[in-house]
């Protein structure tokens, strides 16, 4: 029994020792090939973009242009849904700048259809919520990596298990990212099935391999209001949404 005790022990002490090393040193942020990107948001208008009315979230919600940015709500307590490109896009990576309220349950589309099926980038910018993990949204599966979650205090977070650790330590976090500013989200999806990977602010927050195929290979790209609850007087924001396709290899 001693033994055995000793070795949970050493056991909790390794695993401990290795999530301090992931933690170790500066952030980490990456330095990006921003060549072939193309701006898909004029900044005036939604020109290239509509809303759907078919999603299990409500009838479309609000989404107008305002002060540069791309900005939704509920245009009535519960009503949310998704704004997407009228194009459609296979391998491709998506870059942007997000300034939402602290509450809304947002998130990033790709390869979206009407019905707002998709790969979702997490953009649950909200307690207990997460920022660019990936759920398969109305996704055969179960889909769900994340590896933090907001506390209830947008300057606090909590890991979470994940098989892609967080790679900052989470008293770190305030210097990632602020709150009331722009702030970059960035997505990368290839192949089919996908690998996914993303990023806060040049920062590599995850990477998913999903194994199989269980979605098209191309789609919209979809920016969402969640459905449910009455957020009408809080807004998501986006602006600087830029697009690269990517030749598969």
């Amino acid at each position: 029994m001693k033994r055995k005790t000793n070795a949970t022990a050493l056991l909790v002490f390794a695993t401990g020792a290795v999530a301090l090393a992931a933690y170790a040193g500066e952030i980490k942020k990456e330095k990006f090939d921003d060549a072939g990107f193309v701006s898909i948001f004029d900044g005036k208008t939604l020109t290239g973009w509509h809303v759907s009315s078919k999603t299990g979230h409500g009838k479309g919600g609000r989404w107008v242009v305002e002060d540069g940015a791309i900005t939704g709500s509920q245009d009535v307590p519960g009503n949310g849904g998704i704004v997407l490109t009228d194009k459609e896009y296979g391998d491709f990576e998506v870059a942007l700048e997000m300034k939402n309220d602290f509450g809304p349950d947002s998130g990033l589309f790709l390869r979206s259809n009407e019905k707002g099926q998709a790969y979702q980038a997490m953009v649950d910018y909200h307690a207990d919520g997460n920022l660019m993990g990936v759920y398969g949204e109305g996704l055969s599966g179960g889909i769900s990596r994340r590896n933090f979650d907001f506390k209830q205090k947008v300057t606090e977070i909590t890991p979470h298990d994940c098989p892609y650790p967080l790679p900052i330590a989470p008293a770190d976090w305030p210097k990632l990212w602020t709150h009331g500013q722009w702030n970059e989200l960035r997505a990368r999806i290839v192949g089919n099935p996908p690998k996914i990977t993303t990023w806060i602010n040049g920062v590599r927050i995850m990477e998913f391999v999903d194994k199989e195929k269980r979605h098209p290979d191309k789609g919209g790209i979809a920016l969402q209001v969640h459905g449910g609850g009455d957020h009408t007087r809080e807004f998501v924001r986006y602006r600087n949404v830029r697009v690269k396709e990517l030749d598969r290899k």
